[in-house]
Parts: structure tokens; C-alpha cells; sequence
């Protein structure tokens, strides 16, 4: 064989080899290629998929956290001055009038005032019209009371009442009272002349007297004399 000819065939063969290892490594490459695409393409997508999540929407919130979060924002409101602590104090009550002496004014005291046709609705309490009046320092015996042992009782307030009519007898009374006028029931002490009416029911035992009332020294002699409302029926006399 020509030297020429064996030449040629070996140069021939090189250049089959490098076509086949440059294809083989472009085979090579277009795997690895793939491959590495292949693996990063997942990641890729879990990345877009856990962004949105974790950048979702925000929770709604109410209007009584809304308006805690507003309250928590604003600024502390500045301590208030000595001028407007004072000016926020409320003012003290006026001290109670005095006289020149320096003593408290006492209420006016009640004044004599009289009063017409009263009539007793029972042994202690008068009215006029709509009006009642009670006698002060005693405790007006009931129309209907009765007094008496079993088998001797009497209608002592019935008696009672009676006996105060005749000493009335519809004439003018003068009561001590702040005003001539007045709604309900008011408490008073009355005089038919010179006599208190409260005294004469405690002296003639028609009436008992309140708790420490002065006419309790005369309420008891009463007692003791059996007077009134004390004794036995004034009938069987």
C-alpha cells in the first residue's frame, strides 16, 4: 500500500472520531442541560406558590379593635396645668348664712295663725275641708277604739272624739303654722283661746302623749286619776 493512500485513510478516521466525540458531547450537554432545568423548574414553582400564600389577604378586624388600635396611635394627652386642675374642681357649697354674731340663722320660727270651724275627726287630728291638722306632742286616739275588761268595754274613741267636738263647738282656732295654706296633713300645736288643745286631751286622759313630750307629766296624772280613755265607761257614772 501507498504511503499517500495510508495517509489519507488515518487522517480520515481522526476526523470521524472527533465529529463522533463532538457529538457525543453535545449529547452529553443537552442532557445535563435538561436535567438541570428539570430540577429547578419545581423549586421555581413552590417559590411562586408559597409567595402568594404567605402575602395573602389580611384577616378582617372589628370595629371595636379598629377603634383600640386608634386609641393606641394617638399621642398621650398632655399632663393638665395647676390653672386647669383648679378651673376643673368643682367649687365648694356655699357656707350656710350667718348671723353678725357669727352664729348659723335658725328657720324662721312658725307664726300664730288662725284658722276656722275646725272639726275633730277624732282625738288628736282635726281637718278643714281636705285639710288635716294633727295636735302636737300627743297621739290622737282612733274613732273606733275600745277600752275596757271583757264584759265592761266602752267605745273610748268614740268618746273621746265627742268630748273634743263639745270643747270646739266650731269656733276659730290659732294654730302655729308656717303658712295658712297647705296640702295633706300638717303637725302644729292650736289654742282655743288660752287653752292649748294638745294639754287639755292629755289632762283629761283623751289622748296619750309621744315620747318625751313635755305633757308626759300630765299625761300621768291622768293615768293615775284614771281620766278618759284610763278609767271606766263615763256612761255608768
Amino acid at each position: 500500500m501507498r504511503p499517500a493512500a495510508v495517509f489519507t485513510g488515518l487522517a480520515g478516521m481522526a476526523v470521524v472520531a472527533g465529529l463522533l466525540i463532538s457529538a457525543d458531547a453535545r449529547l452529553r450537554g443537552g442532557t445535563g442541560g435538561e436535567h438541570m432545568i428539570t430540577a429547578e423548574a419545581p423549586a421555581t414553582d413552590t417559590a411562586a406558590q408559597t409567595a402568594p400564600e404567605a402575602a395573602g389577604p389580611s384577616a378582617p378586624i372589628s370595629d371595636a379593635d379598629a377603634e383600640i388600635i386608634a386609641r393606641g396611635a394617638q399621642p398621650a394627652a398632655p399632663a393638665p396645668t395647676p390653672a386647669e386642675r383648679m378651673a376643673a374642681t368643682p367649687a365648694d357649697p356655699p357656707p350656710p348664712s350667718e348671723t353678725p354674731g357669727g352664729q348659723a340663722a335658725e328657720p324662721a320660727a312658725k307664726k300664730p295663725i288662725e284658722l276656722a270651724r275646725p272639726v275633730a275627726e277624732n282625738a288628736g287630728v282635726l281637718s278643714f275641708g281636705e285639710r288635716r291638722l294633727q295636735l302636737a306632742g300627743i297621739v290622737p286616739t282612733p274613732a273606733d277604739r275600745i277600752c275596757g275588761p271583757a264584759g265592761r268595754q266602752w267605745p273610748c274613741g268614740m268618746m273621746a272624739k265627742t268630748a273634743l267636738r263639745q270643747l270646739l263647738r266650731n269656733r276659730n282656732l290659732t294654730c302655729d303654722l308656717d303658712m295658712a295654706e297647705w296640702t295633706g296633713t300638717v303637725t302644729a300645736a292650736c289654742r282655743l283661746g288660752a287653752q292649748d288643745l294638745g294639754t287639755w286631751l292629755a289632762e283629761n286622759g283623751w289622748a296619750e302623749v309621744e315620747a318625751g313630750s313635755p305633757l308626759g307629766a300630765v299625761a300621768d296624772k291622768a293615768k293615775q286619776a284614771q281620766k278618759g280613755i284610763y278609767g271606766g265607761d263615763p256612761r255608768r257614772k
